[in-house]
């Protein structure tokens, strides 16, 4: 049976699910929860995606993200992939973590953003261990639970450079600071479930808003994967650069000809610097990285951008030369206005 087609465009907002293999759990202890996380914000770093939101459960996790470069499956195939391949380095294991594909909803406009994000916060909550506990206890286990975005967005710890959380503070409803009143909204979800959105989130597995934006992904979705952007308050749209075009650049900073970037030596600077520019300004996976420099694996890639970005740290020229060649957030990028749908 031929694979579902992603809907995928820029600046598409979506509602992302992973699952352990045969559901099982995807974490040994704290220490792989922190490991994904860091590699979640490795990965919109890299690939220019916004991330709203995240959340941890034993064998399953949520993201909101925003994809202004239409990349959703390249992101989602950085993040996963480099946490399997440190799962089983440091497990001593092999074989897949999660369970196939990710799921991806693409979600319309602002009515249903703010939704969402209570829907995903609340996940640690509404399990059947705590659903009939009282309401304060179930209260204080949510503001407890380390791996989410809920204690960055209510003021808890301070949020990532990498989390985006003035957007949805900025729409909430209600007096007061954003935390508390973000904190207000998602905590009456424990003494008044949304289950109507509970019930539309469940039965839309490919898109989630108003039926004509439904019907219009559908239908668009049928025909080629790919749909034209859906406008919302704080939608970004990014501009990715040809591979031959970034190569010759960064290669005349360098200093070098474009053939001798496939030469291997033994400073691996060079290659990396190449590769995240390819990876941040065209969108490209490691493994097509790898492809276009004639490396053999996407893992191999892997390694020479690890190597620079700890290079970075302690080393103001090539902190100056990424910064110049590969930014984090590329200065193409536009953003868009518009209406909710």
């Amino acid at each position: 049976m031929a694979r579902k087609l992603r809907i995928q465009y820029e600046g598409a907002i979506y509602h992302v699910t992973f699952r352990g293999n045969a559901r099982r759990e995807i974490f040994g202890d704290d220490r792989d929860r922190e490991r994904l996380t860091e590699r979640l914000g490795e990965s919109a770093e890299d690939f220019g995606v916004r991330v709203y939101g995240y959340c941890w459960m034993p064998n399953h996790g949520h993201l909101f993200v925003e994809t202004p470069a239409a990349n959703v499956s390249a992101f989602m195939a950085s993040v996963l992939t480099g946490y399997t391949i440190y799962y089983n380095l440091r497990h001593e294991t092999s074989g897949h973590v999660m369970q196939g594909r990710f799921g991806s909803t693409v979600v319309s406009g602002d009515a249903y953003l703010l939704r969402l994000s209570r829907y995903i916060h609340l996940n640690p909550v509404v399990t059947r261990e705590w659903r009939d506990k009282p309401f304060a206890e179930r209260r204080e286990a949510l503001r407890a639970h380390e791996w989410s975005s809920y204690r960055a967005y209510i003021g808890l710890e301070p949020a990532p450079d990498w989390l985006a959380c003035e957007p949805l503070l900025a729409m909430t409803p209600g007096a007061g600071r954003p935390e508390f009143r973000y904190r207000r909204y998602v905590e009456d979800g424990l003494r008044r479930p949304d289950e109507d959105f509970r019930q539309e989130l469940e039965q839309s597995s490919l898109a989630l808003g108003p039926q004509e934006f439904r019907e219009r992904m559908l239908r668009e979705h049928g025909e080629r994967g790919r749909a034209r952007r859906e406008d919302a308050s704080f939608r970004h749209v990014r501009v990715l650069e040809k591979p031959a075009s970034v190569l010759q650049e960064v290669c005349g900073v360098l200093g070098l000809r474009s053939a001798d970037i496939r030469i291997r030596r033994r400073d691996g600077r060079d290659r990396g610097v190449v590769a995240l520019a390819m990876m941040r300004r065209c969108g490209l996976t490691e493994r097509a990285v790898a492809a276009e420099l004639g490396l053999g694996t996407g893992s191999a890639v892997s390694y020479l951008v690890r190597q620079v970005k700890a290079r970075c740290r302690v080393d103001p020229y090539t902190a100056e030369l990424v910064s110049r060649v590969a930014p984090a957030e590329v200065l193409r990028d536009r953003e868009t206005h518009g209406g909710g749908g």
